[in-house]
C-alpha cells in the first residue's frame, strides 16, 4: 500500500498539492496540521519554533495514521530534519515516500502572504529554512520546484511516483 509525506516549510503547498497529488493516486489526504495538540498551535501562532519534544507527539501521532490506514494515504507533515523523517519511518514500519516540496524563500514568503487563516506566521519561515535538511539520497524522497503552476507540481509527482504506485 502506498504512503506519502507531503514535506516542506511551511507555505510551500504541503495541503494543496498534497490533497491534489492524493484525490490523483485514489489516496486518502491527511493535514498533518490538524494532528498538532493545541499547544503546539498555540506556540506557532504566538511566533514560536517548535522544539524537538513538541515535535515528537505530533509525529508519532501522523506515523500512527499511516501505519493504521486502510487505504492508500498522504499525509501533509514538514518533516524537516532526518531525524524526523527517521522517526516516521521507524513508527509506520513499513515504506513511506516522502514527496519534498522545495522552493527559494522568496516564492514560499510569497506564497504564505497570500494565504489566509492559518495559525503560522510569516516570521517563523526563517527557522524552517534553518531547520531543512533536505532529503538525502539514501531516502525514499522525491523533490519536486514548486516555483510553477500547482498542476505541473502535481504532475511532477504523479511521473516521479508513478513506478511505486500500483
Amino acid at each position: 500500500m502506498s504512503r506519502y509525506v507531503v514535506m516542506g516549510v511551511s507555505g510551500c503547498g504541503k495541503t494543496s498539492i498534497g490533497s491534489a497529488f492524493a484525490q490523483e493516486v485514489g489516496a486518502g489526504f491527511i493535514d498533518g496540521d490538524d494532528l498538532h495538540p493545541a499547544a503546539n498551535v498555540a506556540k506557532m501562532a504566538r511566533g514560536d519554533a517548535l522544539d524537538d519534544d513538541d515535535r515528537r507527539p505530533w509525529l508519532s501521532d501522523i506515523a500512527r495514521e499511516l501505519r493504521t490506514a486502510k487505504e492508500p494515504v498522504a499525509i501533509g507533515c514538514s518533516a524537516l530534519k532526518r531525524r524526523y523523517r527517521d522517526w516516521i519511518r521507524e513508527g509506520v514500519g513499513a515504506p513511506v515516500t516522502f514527496l519534498h516540496l522545495s522552493g527559494s524563500r522568496d516564492v514560499i514568503a510569497r506564497r504564505m502572504a497570500e494565504r489566509k487563516d492559518h495559525f503560522m506566521p510569516l516570521s517563523l519561515l526563517d527557522s524552517q529554512f534553518a531547520a531543512l535538511e533536505p532529503p538525502g539520497p539514501d531516502e525514499s524522497a522525491i523533490t519536486v520546484d514548486i516555483d510553477q503552476q500547482p498542476d505541473l507540481i502535481v504532475a511532477a509527482l504523479l511521473a516521479a511516483t508513478k513506478e511505486e504506485r500500483p
